[in-house]
């Protein structure tokens, strides 16, 4: 790290979401239970795609990737969120604040890619489902998983080297709940413009790169099962309908976060509450409520180590 940063603000002081002291209770009881939910929601999804053999599949496989990927999204900021909504001191040292950047980047780029991944899945069993099987092999699987955490780990390593370079010397008042980029820049010494300007290509070279394959990927599927069955059309969108849902989810406030910014603070606040927190939280709650196969299987789960435990 650059020692003169370290000497000059050796601490950042995070805001967060709310001043009133009943309002942080309120806050703290309510993101706590969401966390614990979101915690327990993917670990669940990942338990059940282990240990049941029907769910031992591609889709599957990339999905049980995308309930880790989800724990660590949400566990990069809101437990530092949740205990700052109870103590007085919400400050956050100058390496903690750059390990955020780092992993908040590198883990959302990851599940970005995922979800890229997820989409060629769809595409394969929906428009070549002949070939599915040779196409969407172990091997193949494991290749999209490990390109998607090594994409997310350069751009999360390009976002973190540019800001621990930047001279900060005076205000450290962070207007958010953890370290984000654009605020972050602001507390620079220096004009930030260009690095504005930077972080924003930076970041959508993802966020739109991705953004543009999935919507194409998902459009061109349901266009060829309009041209080839119409019978296939509902199954299609009850297919597609989780997954296009869940990238909405995820990728619009990334977009008017980081590439489009909107630069309206409680906005910013809530958009990053939304991809950081409900996100990970409802991701569990689509793919179980909308995949038949899922709900079938909880009830497997169910039958066998519950309701058989509580006959013996």
């Amino acid at each position: 790290m650059d020692k003169g940063n370290q000497s000059a603000v050796s601490e950042f002081v995070l805001l967060g979401l709310g001043h009133s002291q009943n309002i942080q209770i309120l806050l703290f009881v309510v993101s706590l239970i969401f966390y614990l939910m979101i915690l327990s929601g993917n670990i669940f999804i990942t338990i059940l795609i282990i240990t049941d053999p029907f769910l031992h599949s591609p889709m599957y496989f990339l999905l049980a990737n995308l309930s880790f990927v989800d724990i660590w999204l949400s566990s990069v900021t809101t437990p530092k969120m949740i205990s700052d909504f109870i103590n007085e001191n919400k400050t956050i040292s100058f390496g903690g604040c750059m390990c955020q950047i780092l992993f908040a980047h590198f883990i959302a780029a990851s599940e970005m890619v995922l979800l890229v991944a997820m989409a060629y899945d769809r595409y394969v069993a929906i428009c070549k489902p002949l070939h599915y099987s040779t196409i969407m092999n172990l091997q193949k699987c494991i290749g999209l998983v490990v390109t998607s955490w090594n994409i997310g780990f350069v751009h999360g390593i390009s976002q973190m080297v540019v800001i621990m370079k930047l001279p900060f010397c005076g205000p450290r008042e962070i207007d958010s709940f953890f370290c984000d980029i654009p605020l972050v820049i602001k507390l620079a010494c220096m004009d930030s413009y260009n690095l504005d300007t930077l972080i924003n290509i930076d970041c959508g070279l993802v966020v739109v790169t991705c953004f543009t394959v999935l919507l194409i990927s998902y459009a061109y599927i349901l266009i060829t099962v309009l041209q080839t069955s119409k019978s296939g059309v509902s199954k299609a969108l009850s297919t597609c309908t989780a997954h296009i849902t869940v990238v909405l989810l995820l990728f619009v406030p990334c977009i008017f976060i980081y590439v489009w910014p909107l630069n309206i603070i409680w906005l910013d606040k809530f958009l990053a509450v939304f991809y950081s927190v409900f996100t990970p939280l409802l991701n569990p709650i689509i793919y179980t409520l909308r995949n038949k196969e899922m709900r079938n299987a909880v009830k497997r789960f169910k039958s066998y180590y519950i309701d058989s435990k509580g006959n013996t």
